[in-house]
């Protein structure tokens, strides 16, 4: 105010307008304002301007800085910017701090939509796995999933204090503002861990020993609270969530990866007074019998006979879309056993770019003729039409000097096999000599 003193106004309104005296305590300003509010609440059909100038004056004069510059010089100081400034708030966030958004539902008086007066908890994300194939990755698809939750009961809201008649409900937190569990219906915290869920019992294990435990209250069943019988909700028996079936669309998009996530924000199991958690989808995909996928790329195999790796060869391909390519070889060209082909602009589709897409490689494999089916004569009509054999040929003597050996067909997979077995028993064989040689020995005492 830079030295300026403020201009008096009034300053008894607020008090007048909450029924009590300007000597009135924090705790007769709080029993006022609840007996007020109840009363003057939209929803029960009081008066809007009524329940809102409640608000204002209880904010004003629950703030001890507030309410000395309002008994000083009266509510313009506070409008001129006086005490942090002016009132200003909303009456239905003060109200859900006396009563909570659970006292009402949010049905029963629509008002209070603020959270502010109570801390949430994060609720946990739920993690499910969606099963693609390569079509559907390449295509793109909508799943429909059933999946059960929990969800907050419709009739008690979660708080279980829906079905209370609002006169009993307004006697409860005149009593204690702080105890929802009276008779009136509300739960209560529970006496056998005083609402902390767990309970700490001790046992003497020794001479001036104890130890202690702790362990989940059996009465409360680690919730905090225990509700009697007569006063559960009807329809969640007290259990304040329901289990609910919902259908979710899971939108798989062109080009999405093998462990990409599909968020659904909000849509985890729900608890009072916790922010509910995400459903997320984990992309699956599954093996394919003929393409293989490696990022954007597409790899496929494909076997040609010797007459087609050496004179030419043509094929249809059937694509992940149902497209038929035909694949074919250029005049004169002969394909080598193992080489790679690549056509650009086949493979996968680019996850949001699916106008852009990977190359689909083509690996062949040349099956050669088996033994014994060229005889002599056209083995040597082919080494007329192949090219000629090396020119460096052994001379008799030479093969005289040599000694005859005979090759024999082997199955490496079989002798691969039959190694690892004769290392594992050697090294089976050198552990029981260790084992042996461990061992202490035993001499005979002399005489």
């Amino acid at each position: 105010m830079f030295g300026r003193v403020p201009k008096k106004s009034d300053n008894t309104k607020y008090y007048e307008i909450l029924g009590v005296s300007k000597s009135a305590s924090q705790d007769e300003l709080k029993k006022a304002y609840r007996k007020a509010a109840m009363k003057n609440h939209p929803d029960k059909g009081g008066d809007p301007e009524k329940f809102k100038e409640l608000g204002e004056a209880y904010e004003v004069l629950s703030d001890a800085e507030k309410r000395e510059i309002y008994d000083q010089y009266g509510v313009d100081a506070l409008k001129e910017g006086m005490g942090g400034g002016g009132p200003s708030h909303n009456p239905f966030d003060i109200f859900e701090t006396f009563f909570g958004s659970a006292g009402f539902g949010g049905g029963a008086f629509g008002g209070g939509t603020s959270s502010r007066g109570r801390r949430q908890r994060q609720g946990e994300d739920v993690m499910h796995t969606v099963k693609a194939s390569l079509e559907d990755l390449y295509n793109g698809t909508t799943k429909k999933l059933s999946l059960s939750r929990n969800a907050l009961c419709p009739k008690c809201k979660g708080y279980l204090l829906y079905h209370i008649p609002l006169d009993h409900l307004l006697v409860l937190i005149l009593k204690d503002p702080l105890d929802k569990g009276s008779k009136s219906g509300a739960p209560s915290g529970c006496y056998g861990c005083h609402g902390t869920g767990m309970k700490i019992t001790t046992r003497q294990i020794g001479l001036g020993m104890i130890q202690q435990m702790q362990h989940v209250c059996p009465e409360c069943r680690g919730s905090g609270e225990v509700i009697r019988d007569r006063d559960r909700c009807t329809q969640c028996k007290g259990n304040k969530v329901i289990q609910e079936k919902k259908v979710l669309e899971v939108h798989v998009e062109k080009g999405m990866q093998n462990g990409q996530k599909i968020v659904f924000e909000g849509q985890a199991d729900e608890a009072p007074d916790t922010s509910t958690g995400d459903i997320i989808f984990v992309v699956q995909e599954k093996s394919h019998p003929r393409f293989e996928r490696k990022y954007d790329d597409l790899h496929v195999k494909h076997n040609l006979s010797l007459t087609e790796a050496l004179c030419g060869f043509q094929f249809a391909l059937t694509h992940l879309d149902g497209r038929q390519l035909l694949i074919k070889s250029s005049p004169g060209e002969v394909i080598k056993p193992g080489q790679y082909k690549a056509i650009n602009d086949e493979g996968m589709p680019h996850h949001q770019r699916p106008f852009m897409k990977g190359r689909l490689y083509i690996h062949f494999n040349v099956n050669f003729p088996d033994s014994g089916i060229l005889s002599l004569e056209q083995c040597r009509t082919l080494e007329t039409i192949l090219p000629p054999k090396p020119k460096r040929n052994l001379t008799d003597m030479e093969v005289d000097e040599c000694e005859e050996t005979t090759l024999h067909d082997v199955n490496r997979e079989e002798v691969r096999r039959k190694q690892q077995q004769q290392r594992q028993k050697e090294v089976y064989e050198e552990d029981g000599d260790d084992d042996e040689s461990s061992m202490p020995r035993v001499q005979c005492a002399q005489q």
